[in-house]
C-alpha cells in the first residue's frame, strides 16, 4: 500500500470494488500507537473510516475500534469515551444565569490535604448543599464559575478536586489524568465533601452535580451514599442494573445528548427504565442533535441554547427537591 500524507498523518490508500464493481478508495490511517511512534501528537491520532476514536483505561492511549463497540467497551471499563477538545474561552456570562444571592468564595481544604473550590452566599442562612464534580479536565475556571452561579441561587457548593489540583488544557493531559484516576479514591474524596459540608454548614439537604466524567461521578456518589437528597447528571457513564440502582431514595436528574456514541440513547433509556422499575423518581431529558459535553462554554461542542435550557431544568430541580 502507498504512503501519502493525510493532514498532517501519515496514511495509506486502499482501493477496493464494491458491488457494483466501482471502484473506490479511502484513507487509511495506521493504528494509533504507530501514528504516535512515527511523531504524530496524541491530540491529533486519526481512526480509518468506520473506525471510532477511544482511550484504553488500562493506559490512557488511543485505540480504534467499531462504533458499534464503544458502549460495551466502556460498560466493561475497557475504554473511556474521547471528549471534545478544550477551547478555553469562557462562554458562560450570559448563559449560566445568576441568582438573587452575592456570594463570597475560597479555596479550602476538605480531605487530607486536597483543597475544593467552595461557593455561598455572603448572608449566613441554612442553605442547602451540593457537591460538585468536574468534567475529566479537573478542577478548572470553568467549574469554579459554576460554583459561584449556583451558589449565587442560594446554595452552599463545594466543587471537589479529584486530580490533587492536576488541571488539564490538553486532551493529552486529560487522558494521563483520567487513566490515573482511582475510582475508590473517587468515592472517599466525594464522601468526605459531603460530611465537610454536613460538619462545617449544617445544610439543610444535599445534592451533587457534575459533567462528563464528573456525571459518572455524580451517580457514583449516589450509589455510595444514602444521605444524598438530589442527583445531577450530565451525560455520565451510568449503571443500568435494578439491584444498584434501587439504592437510591431520592429524585434524579440526568441530562444526555442524542448525538453521544459513548453514552447512546439506548443507554439512557436503558437507564430510565432501570431507574423506573427501582421506583426512582427520575426526570431524564435526551437534547436533539448534540453531542456529548453540549454544555461545557469551553469546549468544542458548546451549544448555548441547549445549554441554557438544561441549565434552568437544573436549578429548577435542585429548587425544588433541596429547598
Amino acid at each position: 500500500m502507498p504512503d501519502k500524507v493525510c493532514g498532517d498523518k501519515l496514511c495509506s490508500e486502499i482501493k477496493y470494488v464494491s458491488k457494483n464493481s466501482i471502484f473506490s478508495s479511502i484513507a487509511y490511517f495506521f493504528p494509533p500507537l504507530i501514528q504516535i511512534s512515527q511523531g504524530v501528537d496524541l491530540s491529533n491520532v486519526t481512526c480509518t473510516e468506520e473506525k471510532a476514536l477511544v482511550l484504553k483505561q488500562s493506559n490512557g492511549l488511543p485505540a480504534c475500534v467499531n462504533p458499534l463497540s464503544i458502549e460495551k467497551l466502556i460498560t466493561r471499563g475497557w475504554a473511556i469515551h474521547v471528549l471534545s477538545d478544550y477551547v478555553g474561552e469562557n462562554n458562560n456570562s450570559e448563559i449560566f444565569s445568576l441568582g438573587n444571592h452575592l456570594i463570597v468564595s475560597e479555596m479550602i481544604v476538605y480531605f487530607d490535604d486536597t483543597s475544593g473550590y467552595l461557593a455561598k452566599p455572603v448572608v449566613n442562612g441554612n442553605y442547602p448543599g451540593v457537591v460538585m464534580i468536574h468534567e475529566w479536565w479537573g478542577l478548572n475556571d470553568n467549574i469554579k464559575e459554576m460554583a459561584d452561579k449556583l451558589a449565587s441561587h442560594g446554595y452552599v457548593v463545594l466543587a471537589v478536586d479529584l486530580y490533587d489540583g492536576k488541571v488539564a488544557t490538553t486532551s493529552d493531559q486529560a487522558r494521563q489524568l483520567i487513566a490515573s484516576f482511582d475510582p475508590k479514591y473517587g468515592i472517599q474524596n466525594m464522601n468526605s465533601a459531603v460530611s465537610f459540608l454536613n460538619d462545617y454548614y449544617s445544610v439543610n439537604s444535599i445534592g451533587s452535580i457534575g459533567w462528563c466524567f464528573g456525571g459518572g461521578q455524580s451517580l457514583n456518589l449516589a450509589l455510595d451514599n444514602n444521605e444524598m437528597d438530589a442527583t445531577v447528571i450530565y451525560y455520565g457513564s451510568l449503571a443500568t442494573d435494578f439491584d444498584s440502582l434501587s439504592s437510591i431514595d431520592w429524585p434524579v436528574l440526568g441530562i444526555f445528548a442524542e448525538l453521544d456514541r459513548g453514552i447512546p440513547v439506548a443507554t439512557v433509556n436503558e437507564f430510565e427504565s432501570a431507574l423506573n422499575e427501582a421506583g426512582v423518581d427520575n426526570q431524564i431529558h435526551i437534547y436533539d442533535g448534540v453531542d456529548h459535553a453540549f454544555a461545557n462554554p469551553s469546549g468544542e461542542r458548546y451549544t448555548p441554547e441547549e445549554s441554557k435550557a438544561a441549565w434552568d431544568q437544573t436549578i429548577f430541580f435542585l429548587k425544588l427537591n433541596l429547598k
